[in-house]
């Protein structure tokens, strides 16, 4: 019960990583607040939650919407009584175009999904752990754009290289509060964005291949990461870039 008690965000939480981190934080204790923009499979999430005896509300929304970020916080604090961390995962991919084919608004869309999207989270959820006497912030990074990247990525690897320096800025000015905010960087993940390699098996073998481990993460496996930064286990973790990446960025064969 890593998180007993305590209350957080989490975003992305339809599927994938974000899922699975709604059901492992909840199961330790936490209650959840959820949020994605697919309203269906949210309550399907949070339902299964409640049926294992947690507790979990959710809000279906953009994350690129100010006052969607501002209304997550205000359900945690209706709902449960503050806020406690998030787990900041929502993100998009974009379409694999190389940098000088890559349309200005689809530049636009990333940087606002992946990036700004962050920093309104931060703005909304940061008073409210001020408030609390402290908490965590994670933001889900990657290696791409921090070790490495691949063609195709110019405006995702951007977009989450500038992830970390946002959380370098919120681990500084805010560690005097009592609040850790930290970048999970995961390797290939088998989710829905994972594309090619959830469907292929060439591209999965291809994928797996580049990773030390030789294999793709299963969500769970970055979950369990998510815990521990969002956990008192990381209490003197803050201002990280945290790679969960299976050896991707020290595998070359």
């Amino acid at each position: 019960m890593l998180l007993k008690d305590k209350v957080f965000i989490i975003t992305g939480a339809s599927s994938g990583i974000g899922a699975a981190a709604a059901g492992l934080f909840a199961r330790n204790g936490a209650a959840v607040v959820l949020g994605a923009r697919r309203e269906r499979e949210l309550a399907a999430v949070a339902a299964a939650i409640t049926a294992s005896g947690g507790r979990a509300a959710i809000l279906a929304g953009d994350v690129t919407d100010p006052g969607y970020a501002e209304a997550l916080v205000e359900q945690a604090q209706s709902r449960f009584g503050g806020l406690d961390g998030a787990f900041n995962n929502a993100g998009r991919l974009g379409s694999g175009r190389m940098v000088a084919d890559t349309p200005p608004e689809e530049w636009a869309d990333v940087l606002a999904t992946n990036l700004t999207s962050a920093c309104l989270a931060a703005r909304a959820q940061l008073p409210a752990l001020v408030a609390r006497g402290g908490g965590s912030l994670i933001f889900t990074g990657s290696f791409i754009g921090h070790t490495a990247t691949l063609p195709g990525m110019g405006s995702y690897a951007a977009s989450k290289a500038g992830l970390v320096g946002l959380v370098q800025a919120i681990a500084v000015e805010y560690g005097v509060r009592g609040i850790r905010a930290n970048a999970l960087l995961p390797g290939g993940t088998m989710t829905a964005m994972a594309g090619e390699a959830a469907t292929n098996p060439g591209a999965a073998s291809f994928i797996a291949n580049l990773h030390a481990l030789k294999r793709i993460a299963r969500p769970e496996e970055i979950a369990n990461a998510a815990l521990f930064l969002a956990s008192g286990l990381a209490s003197f973790v803050t201002g990280t870039a945290m790679l969960a990446d299976g050896g991707n960025s020290i595998s070359k064969v």
